[in-house]
């Protein structure tokens, strides 16, 4: 499997990806940005730009120098893929896929840019192409990682593998380089414990960081001829299956987007109590209690009392409160002062999850939830059986995702900035350089 796998990274032409192919890879992209520009904001984001840049500095020797997104410092690949990657996952709005209970493009996109800088390569062809084949490689690598394996890790444990093989080809590397850059790109990248992560929320995060940087630095090292062992969830014979669809099925069509910055496990319930609101038009001082049914994952973010905004993210009664009280979930309702408001903590007091076994059962392929709210005037209220918007099955519209992208932005880069980075996205298919894209969203604020 490892020759075909080799054979669609160095040989599918870009005129050959569906068109529908290509116009979700630039909403996936558009999102990934609209969320790193909102998350430079956060903590996480300012510590690892500084390490970065005191860490990852540019060699002239290595190529030309990759950039900080919305920071304009200028580093190494391997620091641009590392601190752009951990700065979108400090806010968990992207883009995501129900099978690798995971993310692509947080890890993907900032290697993606980044080789692409170093290299000088502008090519739009060049990047939709690797982007699309990307999320191919992505999604099939957390598929087979999970199949694999009994722990469940991040996503920084497979996306190394996606990529390593953009970076790979990028740099143009051959078929034997490219075959040890995946394995040094699996045997390397972190076997996190996502579990864990939900259970104590940390700026650790879903591990996309450390992934990013494993692969881009595992396909310069393949470059130099260094070896690796063979990557299992590539090779092994039992995940052939998982494989043998590349170039026909197209996974980039089957990534979600979000409606709000929290854990994805999260948002079935949040639309669930939303849609109560909305039917039967309660105010939040009105609830006496509320009950959440969902699947086990969605029950370990059972933090009632955040104290960060890691925390607040991987909460249910967090954004489930939030929603109630104030009809939206931003990124402000995930920090200060919305953490330690005294109705939303009133309010996540009274909140009950539990674990639903035909929830559980359907998951990851499902996400469900339901919720019942019982009033102080003694009415008892029952949400249908939930699933949060924005998977394949019921996308964003194009004006959601454009809200999202201006909610995310205007705050941070101003009204001109966003409308120009929204309108080259969105058309980055009809342009024939990234030059300008990329300019964009790597200037400093």
């Amino acid at each position: 499997m490892i020759e075909k796998v080799i054979s669609f990274l160095k040989e599918f032409n870009y005129e050959d990806i569906p068109e529908v192919s290509k116009d979700n890879a630039a909403r996936n992209f558009l999102d990934i940005i609209g969320v790193s520009a909102s998350a430079t904001k956060t903590e996480l984001s300012k510590i690892i730009r500084t390490h970065s840049s005191e860490f990852y500095s540019h060699n002239p020797k290595t190529g030309l120098p990759s950039s900080i997104w919305f920071d304009g410092t200028k580093v190494n690949a391997i620091g641009a893929s590392l601190c752009n990657a951990m700065t979108i996952d400090a806010l968990d709005a992207h883009d995501g896929q129900k099978l690798t209970k995971g993310h692509v493009g947080c890890g993907l996109i900032p290697s993606l840019i980044a080789t692409m800088e170093t290299e000088g390569n502008n090519s739009t062809k060049d990047f939709l192409r690797n982007l699309v084949i990307g999320y191919e490689i992505g999604t099939r690598s957390g598929i087979s990682l999970h199949k694999s394996t009994s722990d469940y890790h991040t996503s920084g444990a497979w996306i190394s593998i996606a990529c390593a093989g953009v970076v790979a080809n990028i740099l143009k590397l051959n078929n034997k380089q490219m075959r040890e850059a995946f394995g040094i790109a699996e045997f390397y990248g972190p076997r996190s414990q996502m579990m864990r992560c939900i259970d104590y929320p940390t700026m650790v995060k879903d591990g996309s960081g450390w992934g990013a940087m494993s692969g881009t630095s595992a396909a310069f090292l393949a470059k130099s001829d260094f070896t690796g062992s063979p990557a299992i969830i590539i090779e092994d014979e039992k995940l052939k299956h998982i494989w043998s669809d590349l170039g026909s099925r197209w996974y980039v069509n089957e990534q979600y987007l979000k409606l709000y910055p929290v854990c994805r496990w999260a948002q079935p319930a949040v639309e669930a109590v939303l849609n109560l609101q909305k039917k039967f038009n309660f105010d939040f001082k009105d609830i006496q209690k509320i009950s959440i049914n969902t699947f086990h994952e969605a029950k370990r973010l059972e933090k009632k009392h955040p104290v960060s905004t890691e925390e607040a993210q991987y909460s249910l009664p967090h954004p489930v409160a939030v929603a109630l009280i104030f009809g939206k979930i931003g990124a402000e309702e995930v920090s200060n002062p919305y953490i330690i408001n005294a109705d939303v903590a009133h309010l996540r007091e009274k909140i009950n999850v539990c674990e639903k076994t035909e929830y559980n059962n359907s998951f990851p392929e499902k996400r469900f939830a339901d919720a019942e709210i019982s009033l102080n005037d003694g009415q008892t209220i029952k949400s249908e059986i939930t699933e949060a918007k924005g998977d394949p099955e019921n996308p964003l519209s194009n004006f959601e995702l454009k809200k999202k992208f201006r909610d995310l932005t205007l705050d941070v880069i101003g009204e001109d900035r966003s409308n120009k980075i929204y309108n080259k996205i969105i058309n980055l298919k009809n342009s024939s350089s990234v030059n300008e894209i990329f300019k964009l969203i790597t200037d400093p604020i």
